[in-house]
Formats: C-alpha cells, structure tokens, sequence
C-alpha cells in the first residue's frame, strides 16, 4: 500500500525538497500552500501530515486544531521556532512530533517512517478495514482496548486518541505497574533517540491522553507519576 503524504508549507523549496525526498522512497505526497488549501486537501487516505508553523492567513497551530476535528491523523509540524514554548504550543494543539528548521532531509526520513509505522491500518480505498475474525483485547480498570482496530473504550463509551496517545496507552495497558521513565516512554513510542526537550513531548501527551481517559485529569487515578522515576499504569486493587 502506498502511504499518502499531505505537506502544508508556503515555502515552495522545502515543499519541493520533501517531494522529492518522499517520492524517492515510493511516497504519494500531495501539496498546499496553506492551511485552508491544506485542510480542502486533508481526506480519510490521507496518512500523515507535515505542517508548517508560520503561515499567511491561517497559522499551523490552527490548522492542526482543525485537523484533530476530523481525524487523527500523524501530524509533525515544521518549525522555525526551537523555543520550549512554541514546541509545546504545537504539541498541545494536536501535534505529534516536531522538527526545527534547518533541518536535515534524513532526519525528516526518519521521523516520518516512525510516525507512520504504529499509524491506523487503511485499506487502498483510505477506509479502515474490518476487524480480524478473533479479535484481541486488553482490559485494565474501566478501559478496553482492541489492539485488532485499535478501538478504544472508557466505561463503555469509545473514544477517539491519536496515533501516539494510543500507543502510550497501549503501552501503559500491556505493561500494568511497570514504571517507564520518560526517556524509555519517548524511545518506544517514537522510535527515535531521546533528546533534552524530548521530555516536553512526553509530557504533552500524557496530560492529553489524562484528559481523555481519567475521571479527573489533575487528580489522575491511571497514568500516575512516580516523582523522578516516570510514569505507571496503576494495576487493578
């Protein structure tokens, strides 16, 4: 299957630059301009995004939160900025990664590779596929997983996680009592060396994932912090 690329940047070298690299490893990519060309463009065959931060009409951050209203697919935004601040506005904003310009094609390779690799099976029409004939579930607490979709559900009710919410969560669930530092959370579920301000991204998508599966997101009863150790799923009393 042919992974499908949507790049959303008003530089017309890097645009051109990302093509090439993405077509040269048997790629679709498609382009905009913009983020509203971007969001005209966005489809359910659409498999991961590139965002630009700084754009005329319509900046990336908005962009992405519109794109979280209608899917979840990978998003990692481009940036000119390497403040703190600005990678976690974009991590907050539905971001799943981020590269700060200049940065190197390879580099770009390869978080493009780890994003799509844990990223919803599609089948050539961009719908999901059916659900194999035995299907596999986890259950911990008040939360099921069925790791065959990748369908989520919290007392009952399905919810909707990106990409790497539900690997850190799937994570968590497979693993019950088990601390994982924030550098072991990074390297497994992003799939690339931790680096210093690695530990912000962790941090964004925990506090997201808290507040779509805790009854209480600043008092959490699942994903709980273990001060200077990491993270845990709490097991079942």
């Amino acid at each position: 299957m042919v992974n499908n690329i949507l790049i959303i940047e008003d530089d017309p070298a890097i645009r051109e630059g990302v093509r090439i690299l993405m077509e040269g490893e048997n790629f679709h990519v498609e382009e905009a301009v913009n983020g509203f060309e971007g969001l005209k463009k966005l489809s359910d065959a659409t498999h991961l995004i590139i965002l630009d931060v700084m754009m005329p009409g319509i900046s990336g951050y908005k962009t992405c939160e519109e794109i979280r209203k209608r899917s979840n697919v990978p998003v990692l935004f481009l940036t000119a900025k390497d403040q703190e601040s600005d990678k976690l506005l974009g991590l907050m904003s539905g971001g799943d990664d981020y590269l700060v310009k200049p940065f190197s094609y390879a580099e770009l390779f390869v978080r493009v590779k780890a994003l799509l690799r844990r990223h919803l099976i599609y089948d050539k029409a961009g719908e999901k596929v059916e659900p194999k004939k035995y299907d596999e579930w986890i259950e911990a607490k008040n939360i099921r997983i069925n790791t065959q979709n990748n369908c989520i559900y919290v007392n009952g009710i399905e919810i909707s996680l990106t990409e790497k919410e539900y690997s850190i969560l799937l994570l968590f669930m497979k693993n019950p009592g088990k601390i994982f530092s924030v550098q072991n959370l990074y390297e497994s579920v992003w799939e690339v060396p931790y680096l210093y301000s690695s530990g912000n991204t962790v941090m964004v998508h925990i506090r997201r994932l808290r507040k779509k599966i805790e009854e209480d997101p600043q008092n959490p009863k699942l994903i709980v912090s273990v001060w200077g150790k990491g993270y845990r799923f709490e097991k079942d009393k």
